[in-house]
C-alpha cells in the first residue's frame, strides 16, 4: 500500500540500492519490513549490489594500470562480505593475525594481501610468511629488525614497504586521522630515507614499495594530493640512493555521505591521483589502494525496533533495541548516522533522542531527530556497513546482531543472531576453592 501523499520520504544514503518503494524502505528487491519480520532485530542488512558497484568503480577507474584494490577489512570483516570482494577480484588489507585467517578462509590469495598495523607479533609475522603474504607495511625501525629475524629463522625474505607518515592533515576526526606527526602510525617523513637504507641492509627483508595512509572519512581531494606529492618526493630520494620501490601504496580513507558531506567520487579521486602520478613521471609504477568505508559504509543499514517512547520536560526519548554495543560510532566519535522510519507515518514529527538499552548515558544512536514514531515501529540506522558490526561488543552481555546480505530479490542470513550460550562458550566454571 502506498504511503499517504502527506508523508515525506526522507533522504537515505546508499541509493539506488537502498530506496523507497510503495511508501516503505527496500534494500534492492526486498522490503525491509519483510527482513525484520523474518530475521528479527537488531538486524544489519547489506546490499551486495552496492558493494559490487563500489568495487567496480575503483577497478574501472584503474583500468589499464598496474594496480590492485585491497579491501581494508577492518571496516567489515564478516566472511560473506570478504567472499564477495574476493570474487570481485579484490585483494585485502589486514591489521591482525585474525584478519589474515579470515581473509584466507574467505578465499583470498595470500600474495594479494598486505599486512598493516603498528603492533604485529612474531607469531603473526611467522604465519603471514608461511602462507606467502604479498607485503608487510612496516611502521617502525624496531618492527623491521624483528621481521628480519623472523624471516631469517624461516629461511626466507619478507617483502616489505615502509609506511611513511607525511605529516598531512586529513581534516577528519582526530581519532581517525593517521598521517600527522603526532599519530602513532608510520615512520616520520624526515627519517624515511635512513629507514629504507636500514631495511635494504637486512638480509631477511626485500624492499618492494612504499606505503602511506593519512586517515579515514576524508572528504576533500587536497590532503590526498598533498600526501602523494610528499611521498613522491621521498620515492625519488630513495631510488636516487639505489633502493628500488616497485609499488606505491596510497592507502584508503575516502569518505562517504553520512549527513550532508560531499566527498569526492571514486572516479574523481583516482583520476586526480593518476594525473598527478603521470605528471611527475610515475605513471608506470604499480599502485595499491586500500579502501574500506567507501566500499561498504553506505551499503548497509541497521534495523531496530522502537521499544518505548519516553517524554519529558526537556528531552524526549525513543528507546530502541539496538545499542552502543551494536553501533559504537556515535558513542566513540559523536558520529552522525541518519535514522529513518522503515515505513514512514503521517503526522507532526516530535524531536527525539534515539537511545539504546545499554546501561550507559553514552548509549545513543542519534540526538534531536524529528521523527513520527511509536512503540513497535522499525527504524533504519543508515550508513551502518562500516565500523559497526566489526566494532560490536558483548557489553551488558548482549549478543551480537544478525546480519543479512541482499542480492536482487534474494536475501541470505550471513551471521546468525547470538544466543546467551554463545556469550560464555569460551569461559570455564570456577574450579578453585
Amino acid at each position: 500500500m502506498s504511503a499517504p501523499e502527506s508523508v515525506a520520504l526522507p533522504f537515505l544514503p546508499g541509493s539506488p540500492h537502498l530506496h523507497w518503494r510503495d511508501g516503505e524502505l527496500w534494500v534492492e528487491g526486498v522490503p525491509v519490513t519483510e527482513l525484520a519480520r523474518t530475521y528479527g532485530t537488531p538486524l544489519f542488512v547489506y546490499s551486495a549490489g552496492a558493494m559490487r558497484s563500489a568495487a567496480a568503480a575503483y577497478q574501472r577507474a584503474l583500468a589499464g594500470r598496474d594496480a590492485l584494490v585491497c579491501y581494508a577489512m577492518k571496516a567489515n570483516a564478516t566472511l560473506a562480505v570478504l567472499e564477495l570482494f574476493a570474487r570481485a577480484g579484490c585483494g585485502f588489507d589486514i591489521v591482525s593475525g585474525g584478519e589474515l585467517e579470515r581473509a584466507l578462509r574467505a578465499g583470498a590469495e595470500p600474495q594479494r594481501i598486505v599486512f598493516s598495523g603498528v603492533g604485529k607479533t612474531r607469531a603473526e609475522m611467522r604465519r603471514a610468511l608461511e602462507v606467502g603474504i604479498g607485503c608487510f607495511n612496516v611502521e617502525s625501525l624496531a618492527e623491521l629488525d624483528v621481521l628480519d629475524e623472523v624471516a631469517r629463522a624461516l629461511g626466507c625474505r619478507a617483502p616489505v614497504s615502509l609506511r611513511v607518515n607525511p605529516d598531512v592533515d586529513a581534516r577528519t576526526h582526530p581519532y581517525i586521522s593517521t598521517g600527522l606527526r603526532d599519530n602513532k602510525f608510520g615512520i616520520a617523513h624526515e627519517q624515511a630515507l635512513a629507514a629504507y637504507r636500514h631495511a635494504a641492509s637486512l638480509p631477511g627483508l626485500e624492499v618492494v614499495g612504499i606505503d602511506c595512509h593519512i586517515g579515514s572519512q576524508i572528504t576533500t581531494l587536497e590532503p590526498y594530493l598533498d600526501a602523494l606529492d610528499r611521498v613522491l618526493d621521498l620515492v625519488e630520494q630513495i631510488e636516487a640512493a639505489g633502493i628500488a620501490l616497485p609499488h606505491l601504496d596510497l592507502g584508503g580513507g575516502l569518505g562517504i555521505t553520512y549527513r550532508d558531506e560531499t566527498p569526492p567520487t571514486i572516479e574523481s579521486l583516482i583520476g586526480a591521483t593518476l594525473q598527478r602520478l603521470d605528471a611527475r613521471g610515475h605513471g608506470q609504477r604499480r599502485l595499491l589502494l586500500e579502501p574500506g568505508r567507501s566500499l561498504v559504509g553506505n551499503a548497509g543499514i541497521c534495523v531496530t525496533e522502537v521499544l518505548y517512547t519516553k517524554t519529558g520536560p526537556h528531552k524526549n526519548f525513543l528507546i530502541v533495541d539496538a545499542g552502543m554495543n551494536d553501533l559504537p560510532r556515535p558513542a566513540m566519535y559523536g558520529a552522525y548516522h541518519a535514522i529513518v522510519p522503515v515505513r514512514p507515518r503521517a503526522g507532526t514529527p516530535t524531536v527525539w533522542d534515539v537511545v539504546g538499552p545499554v546501561c550507559e548515558s553514552g548509549d545513543w544512536l542519534g540526538r534531536d531527530r524529528a521523527l513520527v514514531a511509536q512503540a513497535g515501529d522499525w527504524l533504519a540506522v543508515a550508513s551502518a556497513g562500516a565500523y559497526c558490526m566489526s566494532m560490536a561488543s558483548h557489553y551488558n552481555s548482549r549478543g551480537r546482531a544478525a546480519e543479512v546480505l541482499v542480492s536482487g530479490p534474494r536475501s541470505q542470513l550471513i551471521r546468525a543472531r547470538e544466543v546467551p550460550s554463545d556469550l560464555w562458550r569460551q569461559e570455564r566454571a570456577l574450579a578453585l576453592d
